[in-house]
């Protein structure tokens, strides 16, 4: 891996572009570094970064939207059955498990949006807020719509590459996801599928220091990691063929020697990672030092 910053040549790259345009789906357990992956995929492939589309921000933007904008919030109510005054356990998504779900955050959700009473009352926006602020999955059907408007509303994605992050997470999603990326005749031009193990994930999410990073939690994002996410990269690679499908192993650790200890070094270690995603995008070796920057490391 590292041996492609020994390759020179006579010739400087400075710039690459995917030859068509396309959507590129990252995919993996979480805190494998696909947010990372993909702003270096920005940067090396002349992608802009507003074609950087995560689940986490397409979720952000859509309650935020909800508040700030009252024709949004609208539409959302009308054509996505989501608003802000309909009662998460009595509505279209209300199911015994969402209910008990919900309920088992009180305490949480009532200490987030200081308001008593939650397991009574929690709006449909203010349980999508709460998810996506803590990391947990909403409802199959709101990802489902939501990834489909954002992409239909973004007239840029049929014209230009762009990158998913996040999603497909389950098999139902990714039937969803391919139907209508056909419908909108947008090829998938490569599904980047992130590989690292439970203990790596566990490392890398507890250093965060966030609240909801407890071992439980996390043993359980894992399981529906292998549970879920895998078999989603499974149904797509029998839909698209196993040479739309990159297996990357995101954990390439590099160190710098020094006199006293080895000190890891972050930007030469997603590098590794990087290099890797490139190279299955048709990128060849020669070329990745240019792109990398690493001579500047």
């Amino acid at each position: 891996m590292q041996s492609q910053s020994r390759l020179k040549s006579l010739v400087q790259v400075e710039k690459v572009t995917v030859r068509e345009p396309g959507v590129i789906i990252l995919t993996g357990p979480s805190s494998c570094g696909k947010g990372e992956v993909a702003s270096a995929l920005c940067r090396t492939l002349s992608i802009r970064p507003e074609a950087h589309l995560s689940m986490g921000e397409i979720l952000r933007s859509t309650f935020r939207g909800a508040k700030e904008d009252p024709e949004f919030a609208e539409l959302l109510a009308t054509k996505y059955d989501l608003s802000a005054t309909t009662n998460i356990f009595d509505c279209i998504d209300s199911s015994e498990s969402l209910s008990a779900k919900v309920r088992s955050y009180q305490a949480e959700l009532e200490a987030y949006f200081k308001k008593p009473n939650m397991d009574l009352f929690t709006s449909q926006l203010d349980w999508l807020e709460f998810c996506t602020m803590n990391g947990l999955l909403v409802p199959n059907r709101w990802t489902e719509n939501f990834v489909a408007a954002h992409i239909e509303q973004a007239r840029s994605t049929r014209e230009e590459t762009f990158i998913l992050d996040g999603y497909p997470r389950t098999v139902r999603a990714a039937e969803h996801l391919l139907a209508f990326l056909e419908s909108m005749d947008i090829p998938v031009l490569k599904v980047i599928h992130l590989s690292i193990s439970r203990q790596e994930m566990m490392a890398r999410a507890q250093s965060r220091g966030r609240a909801d990073d407890d071992d439980q939690s996390l043993v359980k994002r894992f399981q529906f990691y292998i549970e879920n996410v895998q078999p989603s990269v499974d149904y797509m690679k029998t839909q698209l063929g196993s040479d739309r499908i990159a297996l990357i192993d995101a954990h390439q650790p590099v160190f710098d020697d020094f006199p006293e200890n080895k000190k890891f070094n972050l930007t030469k270690s997603i590098n590794n990672v990087v290099a890797g995603v490139l190279r299955a995008l048709g990128v060849p070796r020669v070329v990745l030092a240019d792109l990398l920057n690493d001579d500047k490391d």
